[in-house]
C-alpha cells in the first residue's frame, strides 16, 4: 500500500510495456504470471501477450478473460506458430510504452518489480536498460531457490554468457532501432537482443549511466517439467 501511494508521486512515470509470448503454458502458471503483473505496486503498465497459435483451448479462454478484466492487458493471436522470436515481435507491435519489459508465460514478477525500476529511472534520467537479480520458484509456489545476484554492467561477461536474463527493462526506441528480436536465434533470443541493444548504447557513450543494475531479486523463474 505504501509503494502504491509513493509511486503516484514519482516525477517520471513512464508506461512500461511487458511483453509475453505465450504457447501452451500450464493454465495455473499462466494465471499466476498474469496475476503477478496485475499485482504490481506501480500502475502505469500494459501487458502485451502474443499467443503463438497455442493448441490448448484454455489458453485463449484465459487470455480473453484477463483482457476483459483489465484494459491494460492486450492480446494478439498469431495465425501460425512462429516460435519465440516471432511471437515476441508480435507482442512488440502492440506495445505503446516508453520502455519494454520481458516476462515469460510461466514465470512470476515480484510485486515491487516495476516500482523498483521506475524509482531507479527517477534517480537516473539517462537510464535506458535496467536489469535486476532473480531466483527460481519451486512448483509448490512457496519455495524460492537458486538466487542469482548479478554484477553491475559487465560487457565482457555478457559476451561470454547471458548473465542479465530477467528481469530486464529496455527503452523501446532502442529495440525499434535494432528491429526487435532476430528470428533464428530461438533459445538465445534474449541474449542476442541484449548484445545488440548494449552495442547501440556503447556507441552513444555513458553506458555506465545508461545500463543500470538493480541489486534486488524482482523475478522468479518457474521450475517445472515444461518450463
Amino acid at each position: 500500500i505504501k509503494q502504491k501511494n509513493l509511486q503516484k508521486k514519482f516525477k517520471y512515470r513512464p508506461k512500461i510495456s511487458i511483453i509475453t509470448p505465450v504457447y501452451n503454458p500450464d493454465e495455473k502458471w499462466l494465471r499466476s504470471c498474469i496475476e503477478s503483473v496485475i499485482n504490481q505496486t506501480y500502475d502505469n503498465w500494459e501487458l502485451c501477450l502474443a499467443d503463438d497459435c497455442s493448441t490448448k483451448p484454455y489458453v485463449k479462454k484465459v487470455l480473453n478473460e484477463y483482457s476483459k478484466k483489465d484494459k491494460r492487458i492486450k492480446v494478439v493471436y498469431r495465425t501460425e506458430n512462429g516460435h519465440i522470436s516471432k511471437a515476441s515481435n508480435s507482442a512488440l507491435k502492440i506495445a505503446t510504452g516508453e520502455f519494454v519489459a520481458l516476462l515469460d508465460h510461466d514465470d512470476v514478477l515480484w510485486p515491487n518489480a516495476l516500482y523498483k525500476n521506475v524509482k531507479a529511472m527517477n534517480k537516473n534520467s539517462l537510464a535506458e536498460f535496467l536489469y535486476s537479480d532473480e531466483d527460481k520458484l519451486e512448483e509448490d509456489e512457496l519455495t524460492h531457490s537458486d538466487p542469482f545476484f548479478k554484477p553491475d554492467w559487465s560487457p565482457d561477461y555478457l559476451r561470454q554468457v547471458n548473465y542479465i536474463t530477467h528481469f530486464s527493462i529496455i527503452k523501446k526506441s532502442l529495440i525499434n532501432k535494432i528491429n526487435g528480436f532476430n528470428v533464428g536465434t530461438e533459445g538465445a533470443q534474449d541474449w542476442d537482443l541484449f548484445l545488440r541493444v548494449t552495442n547501440e548504447i556503447e556507441k552513444s557513450g555513458n553506458e555506465r549511466d545508461k545500463i543500470i543494475h538493480i541489486p534486488t531479486i524482482l523475478y522468479s523463474w518457474r521450475k517445472s517439467p515444461t518450463s
